[in-house]
Protein backbone atom coordinates (compact mmCIF):
# COMPACT_ATOMS: atom_id res chain seq x y z
CA UNK A 1 0.00 0.00 0.00
CA UNK A 2 1.29 3.29 -1.04
CA UNK A 3 0.89 6.27 1.46
CA UNK A 4 -1.06 9.46 0.10
CA UNK A 5 0.84 12.13 -0.86
CA UNK A 6 3.70 10.29 -1.74
CA UNK A 7 5.60 10.09 -5.28
CA UNK A 8 4.90 6.67 -5.37
CA UNK A 9 1.10 7.21 -4.88
CA UNK A 10 0.94 10.35 -7.27
CA UNK A 11 2.49 7.78 -10.29
CA UNK A 12 0.32 5.37 -9.54
CA UNK A 13 -3.09 7.42 -9.56
CA UNK A 14 -2.31 10.15 -12.21
CA UNK A 15 -2.20 13.14 -9.64
CA UNK A 16 0.49 15.34 -9.89
CA UNK A 17 1.75 16.77 -6.64
CA UNK A 18 4.59 18.21 -5.30
CA UNK A 19 6.58 15.27 -4.00
CA UNK A 20 6.31 13.76 -7.48
CA UNK A 21 10.46 13.90 -8.55
CA UNK A 22 9.83 11.60 -12.07
CA UNK A 23 8.44 13.08 -15.82
CA UNK A 24 5.78 11.04 -17.17
CA UNK A 25 7.03 9.16 -19.62
CA UNK A 26 6.09 6.85 -22.38
CA UNK A 27 6.73 3.65 -20.67
CA UNK A 28 3.93 5.27 -18.22
CA UNK A 29 1.06 5.77 -20.36
CA UNK A 30 1.79 3.17 -23.39
CA UNK A 31 -0.49 0.00 -23.95
CA UNK A 32 0.20 -3.35 -24.69
CA UNK A 33 -1.71 -3.48 -27.79
CA UNK A 34 -3.49 -5.52 -30.52
CA UNK A 35 -0.85 -6.58 -32.95
CA UNK A 36 -0.51 -8.35 -36.13
CA UNK A 37 1.84 -9.69 -38.95
CA UNK A 38 1.96 -9.39 -42.69
CA UNK A 39 0.53 -12.96 -42.94
CA UNK A 40 -2.55 -12.47 -40.96
CA UNK A 41 -6.17 -12.31 -42.93
CA UNK A 42 -7.12 -8.41 -42.91
CA UNK A 43 -10.28 -9.42 -41.97
CA UNK A 44 -8.45 -9.87 -38.57
CA UNK A 45 -7.05 -6.77 -38.43
CA UNK A 46 -10.73 -5.50 -39.34
CA UNK A 47 -12.24 -7.42 -36.07
CA UNK A 48 -9.54 -6.40 -33.91
CA UNK A 49 -9.14 -2.50 -34.96
CA UNK A 50 -13.23 -2.13 -34.39
CA UNK A 51 -13.54 -4.08 -31.78
CA UNK A 52 -10.60 -2.56 -29.87
CA UNK A 53 -11.15 1.17 -31.79
CA UNK A 54 -7.95 1.32 -32.71
CA UNK A 55 -7.15 3.77 -35.56
CA UNK A 56 -4.86 1.61 -37.38
CA UNK A 57 -2.63 -1.64 -35.91
CA UNK A 58 1.24 -2.27 -35.41
CA UNK A 59 2.22 -4.86 -37.72
CA UNK A 60 5.31 -7.39 -35.62
CA UNK A 61 7.64 -9.37 -37.20
CA UNK A 62 8.81 -12.60 -35.67
CA UNK A 63 10.77 -11.44 -32.90
CA UNK A 64 8.07 -8.64 -31.80
CA UNK A 65 9.45 -5.35 -33.10
CA UNK A 66 7.44 -3.22 -35.19
CA UNK A 67 7.65 -3.23 -38.88
CA UNK A 68 4.64 -1.04 -40.36
CA UNK A 69 1.56 0.76 -38.99
CA UNK A 70 -1.89 -0.69 -40.95
CA UNK A 71 -4.31 2.05 -40.68
CA UNK A 72 -7.66 1.68 -40.87
CA UNK A 73 -7.62 4.20 -44.35
CA UNK A 74 -4.83 1.60 -45.82
CA UNK A 75 -7.73 -0.90 -45.32
CA UNK A 76 -10.62 1.30 -46.57
CA UNK A 77 -8.19 2.08 -49.48
CA UNK A 78 -9.21 -1.81 -50.50
CA UNK A 79 -12.56 -1.57 -50.05
CA UNK A 80 -13.24 0.94 -52.44
CA UNK A 81 -13.53 -0.24 -55.86
CA UNK A 82 -10.51 1.33 -57.59
CA UNK A 83 -12.49 3.09 -60.18
CA UNK A 84 -13.99 5.38 -57.28
CA UNK A 85 -9.80 6.26 -56.63
CA UNK A 86 -9.51 7.24 -60.00
CA UNK A 87 -12.83 9.17 -60.43
CA UNK A 88 -14.27 9.88 -56.96
CA UNK A 89 -17.41 11.73 -59.09
CA UNK A 90 -18.54 8.54 -59.93
CA UNK A 91 -19.54 7.91 -56.32
CA UNK A 92 -22.41 10.63 -56.68
CA UNK A 93 -23.82 8.68 -59.56
CA UNK A 94 -24.62 5.26 -57.96
CA UNK A 95 -27.68 4.16 -56.02
CA UNK A 96 -28.22 4.55 -52.42
CA UNK A 97 -28.02 0.33 -51.95
CA UNK A 98 -25.16 0.09 -53.25
CA UNK A 99 -23.18 3.39 -51.40
CA UNK A 100 -24.66 1.69 -48.23
CA UNK A 101 -22.86 -1.85 -49.54
CA UNK A 102 -19.58 -0.81 -51.42
CA UNK A 103 -17.03 -2.88 -49.62
CA UNK A 104 -14.83 -5.10 -51.59
CA UNK A 105 -14.55 -9.08 -50.42
CA UNK A 106 -11.32 -8.18 -48.86
CA UNK A 107 -11.54 -12.00 -47.52
CA UNK A 108 -8.71 -13.48 -49.33
CA UNK A 109 -5.81 -10.26 -48.44
CA UNK A 110 -2.78 -10.45 -46.16
CA UNK A 111 -2.21 -7.48 -43.92
CA UNK A 112 0.85 -7.70 -46.03
CA UNK A 113 -1.49 -6.75 -48.67
CA UNK A 114 -2.95 -3.49 -47.68
CA UNK A 115 0.04 -2.16 -46.68
CA UNK A 116 0.85 1.09 -48.36
CA UNK A 117 4.14 0.82 -51.41
CA UNK A 118 6.48 2.29 -50.32
CA UNK A 119 6.52 0.63 -47.62
CA UNK A 120 6.39 3.14 -44.14
CA UNK A 121 8.15 2.19 -41.30
CA UNK A 122 5.84 2.37 -37.83
CA UNK A 123 6.87 5.26 -35.79
CA UNK A 124 8.49 4.72 -32.77
CA UNK A 125 9.75 6.23 -29.64
CA UNK A 126 11.80 4.94 -26.49
CA UNK A 127 10.06 3.59 -23.67
CA UNK A 128 11.72 6.68 -21.95
CA UNK A 129 10.22 9.24 -24.16
CA UNK A 130 8.25 12.24 -22.31
CA UNK A 131 5.03 13.68 -23.24
CA UNK A 132 5.92 16.47 -25.43
CA UNK A 133 8.25 13.59 -27.35
CA UNK A 134 5.53 11.82 -27.55
CA UNK A 135 3.33 14.73 -29.15
CA UNK A 136 6.39 15.89 -31.36
CA UNK A 137 6.48 13.08 -33.06
CA UNK A 138 2.63 12.38 -33.46
CA UNK A 139 2.18 15.69 -35.00
CA UNK A 140 4.92 16.09 -37.42
CA UNK A 141 4.22 12.67 -38.55
CA UNK A 142 0.35 13.00 -38.51
CA UNK A 143 0.17 9.48 -36.96
CA UNK A 144 -2.23 8.70 -34.48
CA UNK A 145 -0.66 5.87 -32.99
CA UNK A 146 2.91 5.38 -31.88
CA UNK A 147 4.97 2.44 -30.60
CA UNK A 148 7.00 2.52 -27.61
CA UNK A 149 9.89 0.19 -27.60
CA UNK A 150 12.50 -1.04 -25.91
CA UNK A 151 16.22 -0.53 -26.28
CA UNK A 152 16.47 -3.54 -28.25
CA UNK A 153 13.70 -2.23 -30.72
CA UNK A 154 11.03 -5.01 -29.43
CA UNK A 155 7.53 -3.81 -29.07
CA UNK A 156 6.52 -2.87 -25.31
CA UNK A 157 3.12 -1.10 -26.20
CA UNK A 158 1.87 1.83 -27.88
CA UNK A 159 0.33 4.90 -27.40
CA UNK A 160 -3.03 6.46 -29.20
CA UNK A 161 -3.58 10.18 -29.76
CA UNK A 162 -6.99 9.54 -27.59
CA UNK A 163 -4.21 8.01 -24.92
CA UNK A 164 -1.65 10.33 -25.27
CA UNK A 165 -4.54 13.62 -25.09
CA UNK A 166 -6.41 12.29 -22.05
CA UNK A 167 -2.82 11.34 -20.06
CA UNK A 168 -1.73 15.48 -21.05
CA UNK A 169 -5.13 16.52 -19.76
CA UNK A 170 -4.65 14.48 -16.23
CA UNK A 171 -1.10 15.62 -15.82
CA UNK A 172 -0.76 19.06 -16.79
CA UNK A 173 -0.07 21.55 -14.39
CA UNK A 174 -3.26 23.20 -12.76
CA UNK A 175 -5.23 19.63 -14.36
Amino acid sequence: MTAPGTAQNARATGIVTPERITTVQARDIAVTPPTVTTRDRVTKAIQIMALNRMPGLIVVDEAGRPGAVLSGTDVLRLAIPRAYHEDPSLTRVVDEAYADAFPQDVGDLSVGDCLPRPLVSAVTVPLGATLLEVAAVMTRLRTPLVAVVTPDGTLAGAITLERLLTSLALFSPGA
